[in-house]
């Protein structure tokens, strides 16, 4: 081979080279939003659903957090979450106040529910409203199953003991420090008494022997969600135009109406009840 043709074949595969390593990339990176959330929207299974359409129509990629109400919002509160979707209002209210989430609106709402076995031994489903169901709970001595996780649902536990004027204490009463479904499936497997949201009861309950024992007392047990941005003025590397967004897309029309829907299938009857339901008196 004489030297100008290996020139010209050694020029050509430098070339080659070359244009393989400024190639643009055809790929774009994906823009990511991070949602601080509480168990029971995880547990349902409502979010697969929300966050999958959301995905599609925003070319973002939402990563979800699942933790008690109490933890996602200290996530938030470090600047850690782009947007809060909560069910704890006065713990809510106290971090908007302190000027760390902006721009919060109301989803969505269900309500908490007594679980417990068959057997009943405490009577609750004789109850004549929410702390009484705790207060034949403590007085039996039957084993309840907390959260005890800073949740949504444990603070409402927790008030309803102190609305019953009890502080519980003793080998029947055992707090945990989980979520939602692993707390359900505990109470079943000690036949425990617990206090769960309805929407993560009626996803299990086919998976569990305990039923409901009390949900009549819809003041004290109203438990309503609410979506929420991370205030840019305080922590600047939060994504506020994707939170924003979202807020705009749970609080839309079409996605109440899945909300409405969701459930109702499956279980015979829907898992939430959409914030339209209230405002337009449905």
């Amino acid at each position: 081979m004489n030297k100008t043709l290996l020139k010209i074949i050694l020029l050509m595969m430098f070339a080659a080279l070359l244009s393989g390593c400024i190639q643009p990339t055809t790929e774009e990176v994906q823009v990511e939003m991070r949602l601080s959330t509480t168990t029971s929207t995880c547990d349902t299974g409502l979010l697969d659903v929300l966050n999958a359409q959301f995905e599609a129509e925003n070319n973002v990629k939402v990563l979800t957090l699942c933790q008690g109400t109490g933890k996602a919002i200290a996530t938030g509160e470090l600047g850690a979450a782009d947007v809060l979707l909560v069910h704890a209002p006065s713990s809510e209210l106290a971090a908007v106040e302190r000027g760390n989430f902006i721009d919060r609106q109301f989803v969505t709402y269900n309500y908490f529910v007594i679980i417990g076995p068959l057997s009943d031994t405490a009577d609750v489903k004789n109850a004549t409203s929410a702390p009484d169901a705790f207060a034949r709970i403590a007085a039996a001595q039957a084993p309840f199953i907390s959260r005890g996780d800073d949740s949504g649902t444990h603070k409402k536990e927790l008030g309803l003991w102190e609305e019953a004027n009890i502080t519980p204490m003793g080998e029947w009463y055992q707090s945990v420090g989980k979520g939602m479904g692993d707390t359900i499936i505990t109470a079943d497997i000690k036949q425990a008494y617990t206090l769960s949201d309805r929407g993560t009861y009626l996803a299990m309950k086919d998976k569990v022997e305990l039923v409901t024992q009390f949900d009549k007392d819809q003041d004290f047990l109203y438990n309503p969600y609410h979506v929420m941005a991370v205030n840019p003025e305080k922590f600047p590397d939060v994504n506020y135009d994707m939170a924003v967004k979202y807020i705009e897309f749970l609080t839309s029309s079409e996605v109440q109406d899945i909300i409405r829907e969701f459930g109702l299938e499956e279980y015979g009857e829907p898992l939430f009840i959409p914030a339209d339901d209230v405002i337009n008196g449905v």
